[in-house]
């Protein structure tokens, strides 16, 4: 039988990145995130939901997280999950926490929008137009090849 193990989320962050880095230099962020649902009832009365979620992200991804994410902005997590469990030195109890480990991650959002009418940095990844954004200059266009006069074919010159 086949195992899959993916997450993807969209949420705002409930804080700060809390970027640490490993005795080789690697960096290792935690982030919160917080995604919404609103449920309505048979009485038409709508409440929301919240479910808050932790998130880990290592090397590059901390540190684009360090950069760009800032408490209330709103990002795309492609992940999986991961049980981390320990015993507890103080009680000896057993623990365990369930957490997404980030594979991806995509700024959500008006560009340089850290906080609702805030702004910060540009975004890395696609934002919400869904084309990867582009923080140096325009690249030149592209010139057309030459035709070879020989190779155009008109479509009524084509025999199927």
């Amino acid at each position: 039988m086949a195992n899959l193990n993916r997450v993807f989320l969209i949420g705002n962050l409930t804080r700060d990145p809390e970027v640490r880095y490993t005795p080789k230099g690697t960096a290792v962020a935690d982030i919160g995130m917080a995604m919404n649902r609103i449920i309505g009832s048979e009485e038409g009365e709508r409440r929301e939901e919240v479910t808050y979620v932790d998130v880990v992200l290592w090397g590059r991804l901390a540190e684009i997280a360090e950069q760009y994410l800032k408490k209330g902005r709103p990002v795309f997590i492609e992940g999986r999950l991961q049980l981390d469990s320990w015993d507890d030195k103080q009680t000896g109890q057993k623990r365990s926490r369930l957490r997404v480990v980030a594979e991806n991650l995509q700024l959500l959002g008006a560009r340089g929008e850290a906080e609702p009418g805030a702004s910060s940095g540009p975004s890395s990844g696609s934002g919400s137009g869904g084309a990867p954004r582009r923080t140096g200059p325009a690249p030149a266009p592209r010139p057309n090849p030459p035709r070879d006069p020989d190779l155009d074919a008109e479509p009524d010159d084509i025999p199927f």
